[in-house]
């Protein structure tokens, strides 16, 4: 389940720490899973971002993932008295120690990954077919890193707290409301809530 947050949540929070300074960027980020045992994260930062000198001393990194979040009412649950308001959420955080890519031909690879994974659900994907002068040029901006996943961690707060008619309530509430997380969290609920169902 994590690892489905991390392909369908790719704008990712990447933390290190170094010398007693944080570093935080946001960035999107993708995961591999075939290059390492656990999987590794692929990424870059503009190389005017000092970040990735941080990276490049061997400093752990944290990448924290979020997916869908939402304000949950108490006057959603069957008996709303004596209840008090939540925040529903989906986070991964995944821990390793990242290596800086230079080489020109893996940065471009990893480029081309990147964007064929985000263009891959349009009816006419942009592709990376540049000259290469100007390929060359927005290739030496940017600084490229690995991170082998070290361990992951995570939480779905999801109302599973709750009794299976305040969990069909939230979720049709949730369906009701206009914005985009409130419907992915619905979705997400109802999800889960058939997999219990169906047990």
């Amino acid at each position: 389940a994590l690892r489905e947050l991390i392909h369908a949540y790719g704008f990712a929070t990447l933390i290190s720490h170094s010398d007693g300074e944080f570093m935080v960027s946001h960035i999107p980020i993708m995961l591999d899973e075939k290059s390492a045992p656990n999987g590794r994260l692929i990424g870059h930062l503009a190389r005017a971002n000092p970040h990735w000198q941080i990276l490049a001393k061997g400093a752990e990194a944290l990448v924290m993932f979020q997916g869908p979040h939402t304000y949950i009412s108490p006057n959603w649950y069957e008996h709303p008295d004596r209840m008090v308001p939540t925040w529903n959420y989906t986070v991964a955080h995944v821990y390793g120690t990242a290596r800086i890519v230079e080489d020109k031909v893996k940065l471009k690879q990893m480029q081309r990954a990147l964007v064929n994974q985000y263009e891959s659900g349009f009816a006419q994907p942009w592709t990376m077919d540049l000259p290469d002068d100007y390929l060359d040029a927005n290739l030496k901006a940017i600084v490229g890193f690995e991170i082998d996943i070290a361990r992951i961690e995570g939480k779905f707060k999801i109302s599973q707290n709750r009794t299976i008619v305040d969990q069909q309530r939230v979720i049709a509430a949730l369906k009701q409301q206009a914005d985009g997380m409130s419907q992915a969290m619905a979705k997400l609920m109802q999800q889960r809530l058939n997999t219990v169902e169906q047990a």
